[in-house]
């Protein structure tokens, strides 16, 4: 049975960097913990790498007339940066199908998804929630005659903001 204390310790743990899910279907971030442990054989795909997730506030200078001592420093817009997902390639369509799909309909391949953290338990620990993500570029694999390697495809996500859960 775990205390207060153990809980409030578990909180500030660093979480390892290679226990992840990535999935098309946000909601899966909400799951008890007994649906959560079943996410690996339903989630879009064993991936890699997922890197980019990260966002900037741009911010503009205005000098105001009469104040020679300093700027003021103004908030002009937010962005996000696109997510990219890197896996091993396989027989599965599913990442190469949202892509396709924007091609010829960019409205309707709008996906929200969830980028999932997991604990040593395999349980959700941390996990971003994107929103209304587009396929923006996909990268097939380097393939070499010479050389015994996997090979690997990816796919960038731009979207229109992230949410942090848990």
């Amino acid at each position: 049975m775990t205390t207060p204390a153990d809980r409030l310790l578990a909180l500030n743990e660093p979480l390892t960097k290679f226990r992840f899910l990535v999935t098309l279907a946000p909601a899966d971030v909400y799951l008890p913990p007994a649906q959560a442990l079943l996410l690996p054989v339903v989630a879009a795909g064993a991936f890699q790498e997922v890197t980019g997730m990260g966002a900037q506030l741009e911010v503009v200078t205005y000098a105001e007339g009469g104040r020679n001592d300093s700027v003021h420093r103004l908030p002009l817009r937010h962005s996000w940066n696109p997510i990219t997902l890197k896996r091993g390639v396989v027989r599965d369509r599913l990442l190469w199908s949202w892509y396709d799909t924007g091609l010829h309909d960019s409205l309707g391949a709008r996906r929200d998804g969830a980028v999932i953290m997991l604990d040593e338990a395999g349980l959700p620990a941390k996990s971003w929630i994107f929103h209304g993500g587009l396929a923006a570029k996909w990268t097939g694999p380097d393939l070499h005659a010479e050389q015994n390697a996997v090979a690997i495809e990816s796919l960038e996500i731009a979207h229109e903001g992230l949410t942090a859960v848990l």
